[in-house]
């Protein structure tokens, strides 16, 4: 599932061809999404001017004048900049026609994405209104993790991958965090101390501004919106080396289950 650095990843590809450019026209060919996309999207989004592309956790938010579009990329899906149009090719669901004669081609095999179609403050959506800081606002530090966990019974990775704590923390992300940070991702959140919290949030920004830089990461289907794979993936120091040495030690990774999620750990260097 696209996570944080590759939502970024994908806004940044998409701003110099879609910001400041008016919607002349919206196609879309499938709109069993996760929610069906409304049926007035087209009426409403075209003839608009998209004026910023912003991002909220995983969800993309095309500001106009007149509302905003809410777009999420689910399980599979992507956002393609398409110079020249052309014939759409099997799960290509949408399109977003610009003035400039370019289209951005939403694409997703599994349609568990979603677009919505927001007046007001698109903060208030149901989808975004309890939402966690993000991990780069100055809110997202040690003490706030301290806080906001004690009494927690749950794994401090479970914890950590709350998008109510803070947003963009998925699996893959979580694992790399936690080994920085060296703290073993099955202890309880309620017995981490203060100080390895403010280990754990500097060690979630260096995760997550390394995998922007290399562009996300690719394990199945991810796409940015000029078609490139995300290279974070062979920077990964525990995600998917079970048995493998250890980058710090050479002790063998572990794999175990965590909250259904595979966790990768190393026992010498995470306490």
């Amino acid at each position: 599932m696209p996570e944080l650095p590759e939502v970024e990843t994908t806004r940044r590809g998409i701003v110099p061809h879609v910001e400041g450019r008016r919607v002349s026209a919206v196609a879309v060919r499938d709109g069993r999404l996760r929610w069906p996309v409304p049926a007035d999207l087209p009426a409403r989004l075209g003839g608009q001017t998209v004026e910023r592309v912003e991002r909220r956790a995983k969800y993309l938010l095309f500001r106009t004048a007149a509302g905003t579009l809410i777009v999420h990329l689910g399980m599979s899906g992507s956002l393609r900049v398409l110079p020249q149009p052309r014939p759409p090719e099997r799960h290509e669901h949408i399109d977003l026609v610009l003035d400039s004669g370019a289209t951005l081609r939403y694409t997703d095999p599994r349609r568990f994405g979603s677009f919505h179609w927001v007046e007001g403050d698109p903060l208030a959506h149901p989808l975004l209104a309890e939402l966690g800081p993000e991990p780069w606002d100055p809110a997202f530090d040690g003490d706030y993790l301290y806080r906001r966990s004690r009494g927690r019974a749950s794994a401090v990775k479970t914890f950590l991958m709350d998008s109510k704590i803070v947003v963009g923390v998925g699996n893959i992300y979580a694992n790399e965090a936690l080994y920085l940070a060296g703290i073993r991702p099955s202890r309880l959140a309620g017995d981490v101390g203060l100080e390895r919290y403010r280990r754990l949030t500097a060690a979630v920004r260096e995760v997550l501004e390394a995998a922007i830089a290399a562009g996300g990461t690719t394990l199945r289907d991810f796409v940015s919106a000029e078609g490139k794979r995300g290279y974070f993936s062979q920077q990964l120091r525990m995600y998917d080396r079970a048995g493998q040495p250890c980058p710090g030690c050479g002790e063998p990774v572990r794999l175990e289950r965590l909250g259904q999620r595979a966790t990768y750990y190393c026992p010498r260097c995470q306490r």
